[in-house]
């Protein structure tokens, strides 16, 4: 079983892919996919980048972890985030068969998980995910706060 300290330390490395995002201009979102004590997939939100709505930081680190193990089932392994997963997102878990999911910050507008709706939780799935929430919560949710007001900023 990992401990607290073991999940802030892929958590970290999640949110160091969430500065990336925000030093791109995209809405600092960082994702690590971890089996075995081994980074296999990493994300970060590249949607305006890549003019692809789906290109959110989860999905970006599901896609490079299959490629990486070259199947799409993603069996034992564990996905971090710096925010809570959205809808899109949760489904992408589900259907990579990640077996754990741990997130930094809640997100109550859209997060699937636990916040707006408890996705992964529904009777009709045949797979359980695994969740830990609130992980160095305080740091993602002050990263992304400071990405929005910088922008609510530059709008004005």
């Amino acid at each position: 079983m990992l401990s607290k300290s073991d999940h802030e330390t892929w958590m970290r490395q999640a949110y160091d892919l969430a500065l990336l995002a925000m030093e791109a201009g995209e809405v600092p979102i960082g994702a690590v996919v971890v089996l075995k004590g081994n980074v296999i997939g990493t994300g970060f939100n590249q949607s305006i980048k890549t003019g692809d709505p789906t290109a959110h930081a989860e999905i970006m680190a599901l896609r490079d972890a299959a490629r990486t193990v070259r199947n799409y089932r993603l069996t034992d392994a564990t996905l971090y985030v710096t925010i809570e997963p959205c809808l899109m997102c949760a489904g992408g878990l589900v259907q990579a068969r990640i077996e754990m999911l741990v997130y930094g910050a809640p997100e109550p507008k859209t997060g699937a998980v636990r916040s707006m709706m408890r996705a992964l939780e529904h009777p009709s799935l045949n797979h359980r995910v695994v969740t830990v929430g609130n992980v160095l919560a305080d740091e993602c949710r002050a990263l992304i706060q400071k990405f929005f007001k910088e922008k609510r900023a530059l709008d004005t």
